[in-house]
């Protein structure tokens, strides 16, 4: 089953909280990303069926090797996309909520070309100063 959108966004918050934070519970979960309670409880339980997360008997949410995978993979994407926006000019936080959609419908090759840009832009800039 193919994961959607939603689903890559509660695995990168889970990744971005465990790395804030020793245990990681669905409220927090909720809290970070201002959604009801009962709706990021629905989508725990289709992400733990699925084999993305873990929930301990004390709540705490672990991600599984396949969670985890995903979870860098989008995490990685939302920093690099985030990085080559201001590095164009746009405004740190514009640029972070662009990356935020931007993150889950590019392409494999396109990501690869957006690092390549993004890289020769930092070393431009780094001449320039």
């Amino acid at each position: 089953m193919a994961l959607k959108e939603s689903g890559e966004m509660y695995l990168e918050t889970i990744l971005i909280l465990s790395k804030q934070k020793d245990i990681v519970r669905s409220v927090d979960v909720a809290e970070y990303m201002n959604f009801s309670k009962p709706s990021v409880s629905r989508a725990i339980g289709i992400l733990k069926s699925n084999g993305y997360v873990i929930m301990a008997d004390n709540g705490n949410l672990s991600l599984t090797d396949k969670g985890l995978n995903v979870a860098e993979k989008i995490f990685a994407r939302h920093r690099i996309i985030t990085a080559l926006l201001t590095n164009l000019g746009v405004e740190e936080s514009v640029a972070a909520a662009d990356a935020c959609r931007m993150e889950h419908v590019v392409s494999d090759e396109t990501f690869e070309a957006l690092i390549r840009l993004n890289d020769k832009l930092e070393l431009f800039q780094e001449k320039r100063h």
